[in-house]
């Protein structure tokens, strides 16, 4: 164990969780353990200390003027790694360099560029769990390479990890309970489960208490009361706030001066989706590889800058039900297309601004470089440019647009400070040197001087020396042994003055040296390192100077990414042809020529075949909508769904006219998808998504149901989806908004019953054995469900499609399918099962248990049985069945 392995091993028992970058000289080196893992994940060669003795120990590293990348890929594969820096000089240090960690960083704590995408947040997101029932659970999430910090308190665990799938976080922050917690447990275990690759942290339970968590946030804030940030009453997410800000200070080892402000949230100001709304509608990912591609964003997504596509991220996720500051966005985002010649002075403006909030994270962290603050010069330039187009839509700009324009701040002193200091051409690491400017720093100027005019320095001395001495063959030069030396021939030798002090004898020479040649070559030979030394002093004064103008940058910032998202909404209005909705607080959806808006970019608007919805007090508010497979009926729901989500975010819609009132919900039950990693089939899936809207929707909420109950048999599904419609139109006092898509003719007879139902179906040509889809919406329930038909489209081989168009006909013969669409009372429901079932009913003794089961059902009084009553009586008859 030699001394620096030594220290080493001391810091790693202080880290033993994290793969520990050691800086030595130039490297960051790894060793043991970590050095197999780095350089596996890493990809570089690993090699080995004290080869020639029989303990080697594993060895790898990386440069540490380039480790960025190398860190990046580190924690991007879920590892901690801690950084520990040399903390002395090496020259002045007496013995062994002083080391020290300064920094870990995870999933949630990275702010290099390389390990973080531009245009979405990296959130760290802690869990403070209610200890009983009644008590809520506090959520605090924190973006370390922005300064975002926000918390906010839920009512239970479901509504906790709806919110934690909407925040999408990198790293997960949990209490370690000092004693068994049930509920903590059951949560982790869940959490676990639910989000298998998320990197989950623990930190001590007493963390997170409240007096703690004050005392916390009042110490980082400076301040004597939480009130001033209206979190005072937010107890349990105090706690959780305190420890993602103490986390982030000890493993950053910094004050985190770009936080400077905690902003409270609540679910009630934004219209909730849950897990399930989020991935039916597709609207970060697609359901196919969980990609960008064919989403909402990659159609809304025209920012231009990276806090422009965040902000535009957290709007599709948090549509508002606030109606006027929803009409605030709708009148600017008019306004801007009704002034192109001011679009493109926006755009123009916003394309030379770069990540401020960013930049300024890693200007308090001590990473920016001199490239980065060169970034945030241009960025600063082009702010009066964006403030003088907005301007430019005159006296009668809507509000939130003069607000805007009104507020940026004046940051002229900082950009004339950056600009007066770094040089165009200046490096990306510091220590490389040629940084600063000449002319902005004297002590600077002497040392660029030095260097760049050494010849005509020494020329100007020799010159001086001539003249003195009036020597005219008196030259200066140079050697390694006594570096610069003046040289006079032996013929003048009785001129040298006192001052000259012999080094050398040649032949026909002396050599002499002088003091102030002395000093020279001295400043001559250090001026390098002292020149990079003194621009790393300057440079970090312009750091500092950068991090005095936290607030303004932030403020800047935060409006830059306002005006970003307005004028990418309203370009995509422009290109797609969409309209501005009337949006209110009335109880009608109206939508008139409605198209999907990822479709219609995909198939092109010319393919796209548009359709009306209209859902509200004075007309349906259940829609039940038959067809066959392929026809359209799921694009018509989710365009729905979108395209009141649109409006509600404050952006225009794909309709030709629209009128919306706000609802405060959208839940969606589209497609069948199983969790086999929760335990969780399709059937449990849908039913448990079902249960959560039945459990959760109010009468202003829209609900998009397709093919509900088809995971079970086929007279499961049918009571199932009967129950669940009987039960959505109990819903408050109106009944949810609702659309509901199936193949369950049957449930159509529930709109003889309720006028608040009303029967549409996608329209279907029939051509011979064939069909054409119109993809058009009309009144009135589809008569049949051309499952053979499609099956024969979707390139089932015809032998096939043959053989099931006589078992049709032979289930058909036997008399289990009634074919006829009786009216009146839901006969269908007592006595016939749907129009096709899964498999052909040839077996006689299942008839007969068939038969047996009818008997049970002709003395149910269907009119006065529960949802519930029905379904335990449905496991009745299916074990009657079963047994025989």
């Amino acid at each position: 164990m030699t001394p620096m392995f030594k220290q080493y091993m001391s810091i790693k028992e202080e880290y033993p969780d994290a793969i520990l970058l050691f800086r030595m000289g130039d490297f960051y080196e790894m060793f043991f353990e970590d050095a197999v893992e780095a350089s596996r994940i890493l990809d570089i060669t690993l090699t080995s200390r004290n080869r020639e003795k029989e303990q080697k120990v594993p060895m790898c590293g990386v440069p540490a003027h380039a480790a960025d990348p190398y860190i990046s890929r580190l924690v991007r594969a879920g590892k901690k790694v801690a950084i520990c820096e040399q903390v002395e000089d090496p020259k002045k240090a007496k013995g062994l360099v002083r080391r020290e960690v300064i920094r870990v960083l995870t999933p949630g704590l990275i702010t290099e560029e390389d390990g973080l995408e531009p245009k979405a947040n990296n959130y760290l997101v802690a869990i403070n769990p209610g200890r009983k029932k009644t008590e809520p659970w506090g959520l605090a999430y924190m973006d370390l390479s922005t300064g975002e910090f926000r918390l906010t308190e839920l009512s239970d665990e479901k509504e906790c990890m709806e919110e934690i799938f909407r925040l999408d976080p990198s790293e997960l922050v949990l209490p370690d309970p000092v004693e068994k917690d049930y509920t903590l447990d059951s949560f982790t275990e869940i959490v676990q489960k639910t989000f298998p690759t998320l990197f989950i942290t623990r930190r001590p339970g007493e963390l997170f208490g409240l007096k703690r968590g004050e005392k916390v946030l009042l110490d980082h804030f400076n301040v004597r009361s939480l009130d001033g940030f209206g979190i005072s009453e937010r107890n349990r997410a105090i706690g959780a706030a305190a420890v993602l800000l103490t986390y982030a200070k000890e493993t950053q080892g910094e004050l985190l001066e770009h936080i400077g402000s905690i902003t409270p949230y609540y679910l009630r100001e934004y219209l909730v989706m849950d897990e399930a709304s989020k991935r039916n509608l597709e609207l970060l990912a697609n359901n196919i590889d969980g990609g960008k591609a064919n989403t909402l964003l990659s159609v809304l997504d025209q920012t231009l800058t990276p806090m422009g596509g965040r902000l535009l991220r957290k709007w599709i996720l948090y549509p508002l039900v606030d109606t006027v500051r929803i009409n605030q966005r709708l009148d600017a985002i008019e306004a801007l297309g009704g002034h192109p010649s001011v679009l493109d002075e926006i755009k123009e403006a916003l394309k030379r601004i770069h990540d401020i909030e960013r930049l300024l994270t890693r200007a308090v962290l001590g990473t920016i470089n001199p490239r980065e603050v060169l970034a945030l010069k241009e960025s600063l330039a082009a702010i009066p440019a964006l403030k003088k187009a907005l301007e430019g839509l005159g006296e009668g700009a809507p509000d939130l647009v003069q607000e805007i324009s009104t507020s940026f701040l004046q940051l002229d002193s900082l950009h004339d400070l950056i600009d007066a200091a770094i040089r165009e051409d200046a490096p990306m690491v510091l220590r490389d040197g040629r940084v600063i400017k000449k002319g902005f720093d004297k002590r600077l100027d002497e040392l660029i001087d030095l260097q760049e005019n050494t010849r005509s320095v020494l020329a100007g001395i020799e010159t001086r020396e001539r003249e003195k001495t009036n020597i005219p063959s008196l030259k200066i030069g140079f050697n390694k042994v006594f570096g610069y030396y003046i040289e006079v021939t032996k013929t003048h030798r009785d001129k040298v003055p006192e001052g000259y002090i012999r080094k050398q004898t040649l032949v026909n020479a002396e050599r002499y040296i002088t003091q102030e040649l002395k000093e020279l070559e001295e400043r001559i030979l250090s001026a390098q390192e002292e020149r990079v030394e003194l621009e790393e002093a300057l440079f970090k004064g312009i750091r500092q100077e950068i991090v005095n103008h936290k607030g303004p940058l932030k403020k800047d910032a935060e409006l830059i990414a306002v005006v970003d998202c307005l004028q990418a909404l309203s370009r995509v209005a422009q290109k797609n042809g969409y309209t501005r909705p009337i949006v209110d607080q009335g109880d009608e959806i109206d939508l008139k020529a409605m198209r999907h808006p990822v479709l219609e970019e995909v198939l092109g608007q010319d393919a796209f075949i548009p359709n009306d919805v209209h859902l509200g007090e004075e007309c349906a508010r259940f829609l039940i909508i038959t067809g066959p497979n392929m026809a359209g009926k799921s694009t018509i729901l989710r365009s729905t769904a979108l395209t009141v989500l649109m409006a509600q975010m404050g952006g225009f819609v794909p309709c030709e006219s629209a009128k919306i009132g706000v609802v405060d919900k959208i839940f969606t039950r589209v497609g069948a998808t199983d969790y086999l990693s929760r335990g969780q089939s399709t059937f449990m899936v849908e039913m448990s998504e079902t249960a959560n809207i039945l459990h959760n929707a109010t009468e202003k909420s829209l609900v998009i149901l397709d093919e509900i109950g088809r995971g079970t048999s086929t007279y499961d599904g049918l009571a199932i989806a009967w129950a669940v419609s009987e039960e959505l139109l109990k819903i408050g006092e109106k009944g949810a908004k609702t659309l509901f898509a199936t193949h369950y003719h049957e449930l159509t007879k529930i709109a003889s019953r309720d006028q608040r139902i009303k029967n549409l179906s996608v329209a279907v040509k029939e051509w011979g054995e064939e069909i054409i889809f119109l993809y058009r919406l009309i009144e009135g329930p589809a008569n049949k469900s051309y499952g053979i038909q499609v099956a024969a489209l979707a390139g089932v081989p015809g032998h096939v499609v043959r053989r099931a168009k006589e078992i049709l006909e032979e289930i058909e013969a036997q008399g289990h399918v009634r074919l006829e669409q009786e009216g009146g009372e839901p006969e269908g429901f007592k006595k016939r099962a749907p129009r096709q079932l899964t498999l052909p009913l040839q077996c006689p003794r299942q008839c007969l248990r068939l038969k047996k089961a009818g008997e049970y059902i002709r003395d149910v009084d269907i009119n006065n049985t529960t949802p519930l009553e029905a379904l335990n009586f449905l496991a009745m008859l299916k074990q009657e069945i079963e047994k025989g």
